[in-house]
């Protein structure tokens, strides 16, 4: 089959289906939400039978034990997919709402209205719930959704496909507003990077390799965030126990994600006492140290920092250590190693916690939290479709509003322009 061609029917179809779904009361939404949330816990047996084909055939071609963790479709993720739907389905209903009304001196009464980008195109790697998760999120969003997943999850994202699209035969909604590209060859990613008249937006997850690639040949504009450089900065007069709690969860919780913290910034005035402690924290949970020489001064056996650390997304259990002279040195730091993702500060100050979250301009800052924190579920956005390091349209995590635009409304009385 033409690969080129049948990338370009299913975006003609979606963009077709697209055009019926944005005009969808909510209800019919949500109603549509519950059902493939159902659908999921029915069909649960087949897909974890495709789910095995995958896993198999991973195994065969020596997969990491995370890279499988990633990939099994277990009787508790299955459920989390489900779950996750009927979340989205609870959540208010972005499309049409009125975010603000002003009237101008001709009594002309102007407003902003949220509505769909149009469709959204996903490319993803390994974890086939990931397609559950945007397909609901598009959906009550108003969006239609082409899914590219990676080549090891083909089986298991083409069987959520079709348990999705039994649910959605049950509506009033065309199935085909949701489709899943049933290639595995990478072409297909460059052809539905060509997408431009039928496709709007972008959104790859996966390895910076991944993202760079589609950046580099997508006539679409792209949602991106190539690495995820996240600082924990503790300042002088920090609480020791709870920097030291922040510290550990930040770097340890799970140090495969891209809001694991991977350098630890600490004001020189606290470093004496609080530098020791946290090593001993991290070396008991295996975690390799690359430090400044005033870190290392202080504590024994670890592996001396170099330029390129500072700036290194471990994604890991390494993460970089520099003591700093003070509050501006730390801001300093963070705007030429950071990579716009997410930073905290741990103080007790409230004038400096206000001028961290003022001067910092990464998309999430914190005070007295964990990076880990960075996340559309915890930040009560319900299912979150990607992170955004680019400023344009959105920032941060992307939840049900970061996958609409707005469009002027205007209310006249017969105005006219003289």
């Amino acid at each position: 089959m033409n690969i080129e061609k049948k990338i370009k029917e299913l975006a003609v179809q979606v963009k077709a289906a697209s055009r019926v779904l944005a005009g969808t009361p909510t209800l019919e939404k949500n109603s549509a939400l519950r059902a493939m949330a159902a659908g999921l816990r029915q069909r649960r047996g087949f897909l974890q039978e495709q789910n095995q084909l995958d896993l198999a055939q991973g195994r065969a071609a020596g997969l990491s034990a995370a890279m499988l963790d990633r990939l099994t479709l277990s009787d508790k993720v299955i459920e989390a997919m489900a779950t996750g739907l009927e979340e989205v389905a609870a959540f208010p209903d972005p499309v049409g709402e009125v975010e603000r009304m002003w009237r101008r001196p001709n009594q002309l009464l102007v407003g902003k209205m949220r509505i769909p980008l149009g469709v959204v195109g996903m490319i993803y790697e390994s974890r086939p719930n990931v397609t559950a998760d945007a397909a609901g999120l598009c959906l009550k969003s108003g969006n239609g959704v082409i899914l590219r997943g990676g080549s090891e999850a083909f089986h298991s994202n083409m069987a959520v496909l079709e348990v999705l699209h039994e649910a959605l035969a049950t509506t009033s909604i065309p199935a085909s507003v949701i489709q899943v590209v049933p290639f595995v060859e990478r072409q297909a990613i460059t052809c539905m990077l060509q997408c431009e008249a039928e496709i709007d937006l972008i959104i790859p997850r996966g390895g910076e390799g991944l993202i760079r690639f589609v950046v580099e040949n997508s006539r679409i504009p792209v949602i991106k965030h190539y690495k995820g450089v996240c600082h924990v900065f503790v300042d002088a007069g920090a609480e020791i126990e709870m920097a030291r709690n922040i510290v550990i969860n930040a770097k340890t919780q799970r140090p495969g994600v891209c809001n694991a913290a991977e350098t630890i910034l600490v004001h020189k005035d606290i470093a004496a006492s609080f530098l020791p402690l946290m090593v001993d924290d991290l070396k008991a949970r295996q975690v390799e140290i690359r430090a400044c020489a005033r870190t290392q001064a202080l504590c024994s056996g670890l592996v001396p920092a170099d330029e390129a650390d500072w700036a290194t997304e471990y994604i890991d259990l390494i993460v970089s250590v520099r003591v700093v002279d003070d509050f501006d040195a730390a801001i300093a730091h963070i705007a030429e190693y950071g990579s716009d993702h997410t930073e905290t500060i741990v103080t007790s100050d409230y004038h400096r916690a206000q001028e961290f979250l003022r001067r910092v301009n990464s998309s999430v800052v914190m005070v007295n939290a964990s990076t880990r924190f960075s996340d559309g579920g915890e930040l009560g956005l319900g299912a979150e479709i990607g992170i955004s390091t680019t400023r344009l349209h959105a920032y941060g995590p992307m939840g049900l509003e970061g996958l609409t635009t707005t469009k002027y409304i205007i209310y006249g009385d017969g105005q006219i322009r003289e």
